[in-house]
């Protein structure tokens, strides 16, 4: 599962793909390291930064979550990204896993 626990919220693992049609879920890959990334497109140029917030702002829209909790710890540059959901981790995991694509076992 690309959601893992962290002192400060829940970390969420992304593998995102740039200059896409539009900005949809793709489903999951594995990582190198053997965990699992959701596949995220988003329909912006990876330049200044564009890409990371429209992945920040995809994500706090479709989990219904404010954008200014959602950070990016690490993969600023990279397709792998690592994000930090602020707040109380097991809450966290029960509000967002229920809205992940159903194939999240993979």
């Amino acid at each position: 599962m690309p959601l893992k626990p962290h002192p400060s919220g829940l970390t969420v693992a992304v593998r995102l793909t740039p200059n896409a049609r539009k900005t949809v879920f793709n489903g999951y890959t594995l990582t190198a390291d053997g965990g699992t990334a959701l596949k995220i497109s988003v329909n912006v140029p990876p330049e200044d930064g564009k890409a990371n917030k429209a992945l920040i702002a995809f994500l706090a829209k479709s989990w219904k979550l404010p954008k200014s909790s959602i950070s990016l710890l690490s993969g600023a540059a990279s397709r792998l990204k690592i994000l930090l959901v602020g707040g109380d981790g097991q809450a966290l995991m029960a509000r967002i896993s229920p809205l992940l694509p159903p194939d999240a076992e993979t």
